[in-house]
């Protein structure tokens, strides 16, 4: 095993919450950031263009990035597992390999989405009973989006790794930096050069071109025991193999979580625009506890990821029921706050009435509920971040993929209204959480000294 100097933050000694907590907060506003990325982008379309430019941007076109970029995310994050057991174990040799290996696949893969995104967007539309009038607008927003795909791919990876090596910070700072650009750039084109919904996709674009160039260059001049060489970005099949086999899992949770929502998108589709709109700003409000899991999941992967390479079984086990009970704590208070402001919180995105007694009845039964996600989120992340990928997976599309359509075909027809639609959110979270604390507290007994990092 090559070693070499560790200088960066390894999270393998220490007070376990407070680790937890300098690591989270930052990925937490990362992730807010990122998320106020599309936010910026349907306010300004809702406020400037109307509703249809509001559905057509969040709507079936959301629901289309959310399924290629989360099914890269996850495929991707198998790279961000490696990278965290190999800088606890002071891997160099194999470290460097991982990076190279990752960053490979992301051009690769940027390139294959952006021919495959833009040809297949019409029929991708079509698939989910997108209506006439959003099929133009939407259609443009995805084209423009799958052109610059590459970008997302790079800076996801990019910041992914850092994260995984112990930095949330720097894709914090990246993040807010192209937020701002973000912002300026949907101003000038929507609101003063009425590019409309091409002007949105345009900005989003550029913005996101600068996080990848921040994030690669971050990672090209580190002086820690890992650093990013470019003319040697190649694939190293043996690596290669190993962060497919714990990422592909991802990939596929993810695509399934998105083709669930691909399909109930359809189903609200048919109860017209302003449904299609209360929807797509439900799914901005509820990203703010989705922002809270996915930091919290981050956190404990790396956790047990880094403390795994290192041999530290105990603190491993620590780390998680810790981690757990600070999830449950942030959970309950969203829950509360989009419960109680929910009316007021929805006019931000439409001052159409209609539209906002529509998302405040859908978020009136999703948001008491968040805080039964957070088993499957940590169990999944802890589970992850040892190689212990293959039932999770299953687990979770049975319990939630599976689940979600089978109750689209069978109890929605029976009692047709948007309420019973979104009660199947609910139901799976609770169904899937049953299944992930019972296999949990059945592996966690195999975390001991028999266990070494994969690939050392």
């Amino acid at each position: 095993m090559a070693q070499g100097k560790s200088t960066g933050r390894q999270i393998t000694e220490g007070v376990i919450w407070k680790q937890l907590l300098a690591f989270f907060f930052p990925i937490l506003l990362g992730t807010f950031f990122q998320q106020l990325y599309n936010t910026v982008d349907m306010v300004i379309v809702g406020r400037f263009v109307g509703k249809v430019a509001l559905a057509s941007v969040g709507g079936s076109s959301g629901q289309t990035v959310n399924l290629i970029v989360g099914f890269f995310t996850g495929l991707s994050g198998g790279a961000g597992v490696i990278v965290s057991q190999f800088y606890g174990a002071n891997d160099k040799r194999n470290l460097n390999l991982s990076l190279q290996t990752a960053y490979a696949f992301s051009l690769v893969g940027g390139v294959v989405f952006t021919v495959l995104g833009i040809a297949l967007t019409p029929a991708m539309l079509r698939l989910m009973n997108t209506s006439e009038e959003l099929l133009g607008p939407s259609g443009t927003y995805l084209r423009i989006y799958f052109a610059g795909i590459i970008f997302v791919f790079i800076y996801n990876i990019g910041s992914g790794i850092l994260r995984a090596l112990g930095d949330s910070r720097r894709p914090l700072y990246y993040l807010i930096c192209c937020c701002l650009i973000n912002i300026v750039l949907d101003l000038i084109m929507v609101a003063w050069l009425k590019l409309g919904v091409a002007g949105v996709a345009v900005a989003t674009t550029i913005s996101q071109a600068v996080s990848a160039v921040m994030v690669t260059r971050a990672l090209t001049r580190s002086e820690d025991i890992y650093r990013l060489e470019l003319r040697k970005i190649s694939f190293h099949w043996r690596i290669l193999k190993s962060q497919l086999y714990i990422g592909l899992p991802g990939g596929i949770q993810s695509v399934m979580y998105s083709l669930s929502n691909i399909v109930i998108q359809s189903v609200i589709n048919v109860f017209g625009t302003n449904a299609t709109a209360a929807w797509a700003a439900e799914g901005k409000l509820d990203a703010v506890f989705w922002m809270i899991n996915g930091a919290f999941g981050i956190a404990i992967t790396t956790f047990v990821g880094q403390n795994y390479g290192a041999g530290r079984y105990d603190r491993m086990k620590k780390g998680v029921w810790i981690c757990l009970g600070m999830h449950q704590l942030f959970s309950a208070a969203i829950s509360i706050s989009l419960f109680t402001f929910r009316a007021p919180l929805f006019s931000i995105f439409t001052q159409d009435a209609d539209v906002v007694r529509i998302g405040s009845d859908l978020m009136r039964v999703i948001a008491p509920c968040y805080a039964v996600f957070s088993f499957v989120e940590i169990f999944s992340g802890a589970l992850r971040a040892v190689g212990d990928v293959v039932v999770p997976m299953f687990l979770t599309m049975f319990g939630i993929c599976l689940f979600r359509v089978g109750w689209m075909f069978t109890v929605v027809p029976a009692h047709r209204s948007l309420d019973t639609i979104v009660l199947s959110y609910p139901i799976s979270w609770i169904m899937s959480a049953v299944l992930f604390i019972l296999y949990f507290l059945y592996r966690k007994r195999r975390w001991n000294g028999a266990a070494v990092p994969a690939n050392q």
